[in-house]
């Protein structure tokens, strides 16, 4: 089931229940958009850290989700899970 997602810089996506949540990080740079990957461990302990992708990548995979960019602004991005 394709589920189309569209956030703004700081919204939180869960992928799938008992996936990782990700943030929309913006654009470091006109060529690189930005995700922050989030796991959580334990009630108020868990870890996060940033993905770098390329602005003309089409498909990504995060947390073994495959995602495919349909488009992404310094503001937003538009995604296909």
């Amino acid at each position: 089931m394709d589920n189309s997602v569209a956030l703004s810089v700081g919204d939180i996506h869960r992928l799938r229940l008992g996936k990782d949540r990700i943030v929309y990080a913006g654009m470091p740079n006109e060529n690189v958009f930005s995700f922050v990957q989030m796991k959580w461990e334990f009630f108020y302990r868990g870890y996060s850290w940033n993905l770098y992708f390329p602005k003309g990548q089409s498909t990504i995979r995060i947390d073994g989700v495959n995602i495919q960019v349909e488009s992404v602004t310094p503001e937003e991005i538009r995604l296909r899970v």
